[in-house]
C-alpha cells in the first residue's frame, strides 16, 4: 500500500509518501513541504499548494491519501486557513479517483507512538526510528505528513473490516424489516 500523507497548512503543507503493509518495515518514498508566502493572497496560496499536491500525485501515485482532520483550535484564522489546504488535499485526490482518509492528531500520536498525547519530539522520534531514518525529518510539518502515511497504512486493514461489518449488518437488517 502506498500513501501519501498530508498535514495541511497555508504557509508550510508536509507531505509524505510511505509503502508498505500492517505488521511489515515501512519504507518512505518521499517526504517534503509545499510552501506558500504568508503574504500572498489566500487564492494564490491555495493554487500553489494545488500544484505542489498535484506534482506529488503525479510523481509518486499513492493509492490513498491520508489528511489530518481539522479540529477546533483557539484560533479560528488557523483552523481556516488548515481546514483550506485539507480541503484542496482532498479534492486533488478525490479528482483522480484516490481514496482519502481523515485521521485526527490524537488518533495519528497514538498510532505511531502508542499515545494520544504524545508530543511532536516523541512523533518525530518514532517516524525516524519506523522509516528506519539516519534523521529527523524536517520542518515538523513534514514528519507529521509521514506519521499521517503510517497511521492510514496501520489502521486500515482494521477500519475496512468495522466498514464491511457494518455494511453487512444494515444489509441483514434491511432483509429482517
Amino acid at each position: 500500500m502506498r500513501v501519501l500523507g498530508v498535514d495541511p497548512g497555508l504557509t508550510r503543507c508536509g507531505v509524505g509518501v510511505v509503502e508498505g503493509v500492517a505488521g511489515r518495515p515501512l519504507t518512505m518514498v518521499g517526504v517534503g513541504v509545499v510552501r506558500t508566502p504568508a503574504d500572498a493572497e489566500l487564492g494564490h496560496r491555495l493554487v500553489a499548494i494545488e500544484q505542489g499536491i498535484e506534482a506529488w500525485l503525479d510523481e509518486h501515485r499513492p493509492e490513498f491519501v491520508a489528511v489530518e482532520r481539522v479540529f477546533s483550535q483557539h484560533n479560528v484564522r488557523t483552523v481556516m486557513g488548515t481546514a483550506q489546504a485539507s480541503a484542496v488535499a482532498m479534492l486533488c485526490a478525490s479528482r483522480r479517483g484516490i481514496p482519502v482518509a481523515l485521521h485526527t492528531p490524537s488518533e495519528v500520536k497514538a498510532a505511531v507512538t502508542g499515545s494520544g498525547r504524545a508530543d511532536k519530539a516523541q512523533v518525530g522520534a518514532m517516524v525516524t526510528r519506523l522509516l528506519r531514518l539516519d534523521a529527523l525529518p524536517k520542518p515538523a510539518d513534514a514528519a507529521d505528513a509521514l506519521a499521517l502515511a503510517i497511521c492510514h497504512i496501520w489502521r486500515a486493514p482494521a477500519q475496512n473490516r468495522l466498514q464491511q461489518a457494518v455494511a453487512a449488518h444494515r444489509t441483514l437488517k434491511g432483509r429482517t424489516a
